[in-house]
């Protein structure tokens, strides 16, 4: 077991980095470090992705505390935002999870590939939404909110991916974009770990140390390091030439979803 916890504080190390340097939500880190970790501790194949999802979320509801607070300290968290759609975030969500708990590993592991490609494919173009409308009303809100609890439920992260392009597009500027995103990543993964939970529980198959489908020194290791790491990845994100940075870093991730794409079809094969 103290081995285990090391593999996961190790890796809550360069999840809280990473996630600071880029500005890229962890969860796009951990879930796929994650895969690869349970995999190699002999957790049968038709929970991997289930654990890897449930705990990413899990994790993410500690590090998005001290995220969110940090940008509200300096006025780029845009509260009435997140009023207006944190009802469909947590509905979303929740329903995401439920979806995920139903399908299969390889299927989900499919969703994530495709989503890591995509990731990959923006952070290599660099491209950022022009701003082109206004803030939806409270049913586009609802709607909104929902779509990204969806995916970010089945994929395991905070929603930063998704929500910071929506918010730029409806006209706030990239660092309220970032600041609101970071507070509508708590109850992404408020809700994600409680549904994760909910449908696990029972699931004899379980590792030890498991709350449903979270697995606890996974997220207690990686929930510890990269709280202490991300202010050093941000802190460094000033002096480094960050478009070269997310250009290998977006080819790092090319080659996780081929390999885990690579997994996936000689699991089917097999």
């Amino acid at each position: 077991m103290l081995t285990i916890l090391l593999l996961y504080l190790c890796i809550g190390v360069v999840v809280g980095f990473l996630a600071g340097l880029l500005g890229i939500g962890g969860g796009i880190i951990i879930v796929p470090t994650m895969v690869f970790s349970l995999n190699w501790q002999g957790v049968p194949h038709e929970l991997v992705m289930h654990l890897a999802l449930g705990t990413s979320l899990a994790s993410i509801l500690f590090t998005s505390v001290s995220s969110f607070r940090a940008h509200h300290k300096r006025g780029a968290v845009h509260w009435d935002m997140v009023r207006r759609i944190v009802l469909g975030i947590l509905t979303g969500t929740f329903l995401g999870s439920v979806i995920a708990a139903r399908m299969g590993t390889d299927l989900l592991k499919g969703f994530l590939v495709i989503f890591l490609y995509g990731v990959a494919v923006q952070l290599l173009m660099n491209r950022e939404p022009k701003a082109s409308r206004a803030v939806p009303g409270h049913v586009g809100m609802f709607g909104v909110g929902n779509g990204i609890g969806v995916i970010s439920a089945m994929v395991g992260i905070g929603g930063g991916t998704l929500s910071v392009p929506f918010m730029v597009w409806c006209n706030l500027s990239l660092r309220h974009a970032i600041g609101t995103s970071a507070a509508i990543g708590f109850p992404i993964a408020l809700a994600g770990a409680i549904g994760y939970i909910f449908n696990g529980l029972g699931n004899v198959n379980l590792p030890e140390y498991s709350l449903g489908y979270v697995y606890l020194p996974g997220m207690l290791g990686v929930a510890c390091t990269s709280m202490l790491t991300a202010p050093l990845g941000v802190r460094l994100a000033h002096r480094l030439p960050m478009n070269n940075l997310k250009k290998v870093f977006a080819i790092l991730l090319l080659v996780v979803a081929t390999r885990m794409l690579i997994g996936s079809i000689q699991n089917l094969m097999g």
